[in-house]
């Protein structure tokens, strides 16, 4: 074998070990203490896309009473750095109170904070339309919490006031607990 050769197998050698090593290694930045911080951070939760969920909960109308339902919703985040803007749609059905079963739908508007990787903080406004007996409209305003659990999965609570339209006396509140995938 040739001077060549086994130089070449000699540095191959030596090489095949440290890359296995420092490939699990974290690349740091040595700072003025002796801890080092690492160069590359997991990034956090990507709140942009779209997302579909299932919720339940509670809604208190001045004439029709606590109401209590589950519902389904589907929406679309776009993340601009720490602010989300957003829009949703949901429904869900409704019995208990003085009117019985109904079912109100609701289309909403969400912008929002990204206080944290995985915690979003939102206010929402939109229309609310009861489907049944009785027949009211609502312009809703409040606002939620979501917390990111999976890559995928987040949990949610949100509450809503809605405000009668066409000199309506049925003001709501609304207070919903639930979870959304995020496609």
């Amino acid at each position: 074998m040739s001077l060549f050769n086994k130089m070449a197998l000699a540095a191959l050698a030596t090489t095949i070990p440290m890359g296995s090593t420092f490939a699990a290694d974290l690349i740091t930045v040595p700072t003025s203490t002796p801890a080092e911080m690492p160069v590359y951070e997991e990034p956090g939760f990507d709140w942009s896309g779209f997302y579909a969920g299932v919720y339940g909960g509670a809604q208190n109308g001045n004439t029709s009473g606590t109401q209590y339902g589950l519902g389904v919703q589907a929406g679309v985040n776009a993340q601009f750095d720490f602010y989300l803007l957003g829009a949703e749609v949901a429904v869900h059905g409704l019995s208990g109170g003085s009117v019985g079963e109904t079912t109100y739908g609701q289309i909403l508007g969400r912008a929002g904070l990204v206080v944290s990787d995985d915690v979003l903080v939102y206010a929402a406004g939109g229309y609310g339309i009861d489907l049944g007996p009785p027949d009211e409209q609502d312009v809703l305003l409040g606002g939620g919490v979501e917390l990111a659990v999976t890559d995928s999965i987040t949990v949610e609570a949100q509450y809503l006031h809605g405000f009668p339209l066409d000199g309506g006396t049925n003001a709501k509140d609304q207070f919903t607990v639930g979870a959304n995938f995020h496609f």
